[in-house]
């Protein structure tokens, strides 16, 4: 899914080629991507884009009269730059939206379509849509402490909880909590002063150096690799490779419908967490530190 860094990306794209034109067509393909009925997209042709925005993991385009196309592209959602007038992709594209410059279009790749589009009218329907969590590039420290310990999670939960910090999911989560040192399943109830200190500074050092990163290597292209897997990352995506730091392999935890990297030697003190199908598999031997890991993998 694309996160902070990376919907910053397509936001710079998108103000150098849309701001202060007027959607000339609103073409959609998919009748699942719009989730709104009034007004619908149609109504926004003719009007001129004032901004482009972030809420969340969403991006936000701004038209006269406070009409707003908040575009959600959770997990495959993608967005691309063509010339003026191109199709809708056949089998994963959502929409196009023709401007005079040149066709956005959203595509989606996989099966389960999950990308979408709501268009409101007003600033008060748009803040309806807000999570509610804090920017987590300029919240002072003392809020972000607040936010984190007003419930008891994990920190890989916390970092994700659109309620809590805007704009983290899994891939910058696993770089934030490498970066600081931190376990994934530390309680925040559990983290002290100086735990939340590095936290704090990890997670605005490792956003703000990602979202530099992407736009030197995009210039003035419009992005068209955006990924969770990133060539440079520490840990996300990395199981088994050596940690940068350490040299000690990544290991992770197995869910559903992904998983988390992380350091043992540098972030668990050597102790590997308990994966929940590995650990169910393996029952009593489960290996708890990496030495135990390499003496299993040895018989």
């Amino acid at each position: 899914m694309p996160e902070l860094p990376d919907i910053l990306l397509y936001i710079g794209a998108l103000r150098t080629r849309i701001a202060g034109e007027p959607l000339e067509h609103a073409r959609i393909a998919s009748p699942f991507l719009v989730r709104s009925v009034r007004p619908s997209p149609q109504d926004l042709e003719g009007h001129v884009v004032t901004g482009i925005e972030r809420l969340g993991k969403r991006i936000v385009l701004a038209f006269e009269d406070e009409r707003f196309a908040v575009l959600h592209l959770m997990i495959a959602g993608r967005l691309h730059w063509k010339p003026k007038g191109a199709p809708v992709p056949g089998r994963v594209g959502l929409a196009a939206f023709d401007f005079p410059s040149g066709t956005l279009t959203l595509t989606e790749a996989g099966a389960r379509k999950r990308a979408s589009l709501h268009v409101v009218g007003g600033r008060v329907a748009l803040a309806a849509l807000d999570p509610g969590g804090v920017d987590p590039l300029t919240v002072d420290r003392a809020t972000f402490a607040e936010r984190l310990r007003a419930a008891n999670h994990t920190l890989k939960r916390s970092l994700t909880d659109p309620r809590i910090l805007s704009g983290i999911g899994n891939a910058y989560s696993d770089e934030i909590l490498h970066a600081a040192r931190l376990s994934p399943l530390q309680l925040t109830s559990r983290l002290d002063d100086a735990g939340l200190r590095a936290l704090y500074e990890a997670t605005r050092t490792t956003l703000r150096d990602w979202t530099a990163r992407l736009a030197a290597g995009a210039g003035d292209a419009f992005p068209e690799r955006v990924t969770a897997f990133r060539e440079g990352m520490a840990v996300h995506g990395r199981y088994g490779q050596p940690c940068p730091r350490c040299r000690a392999p990544v290991q992770r935890i197995s869910y559903a419908d992904g998983e988390c990297n992380y350091c043992a030697a540098c972030q668990t003190g050597g102790r590997l967490l308990a994966d929940r199908g590995l650990s169910r598999l393996l029952k009593t031997d489960w290996p708890r530190t990496l030495e135990e890991l390499e003496s299993l993998k040895r018989r």
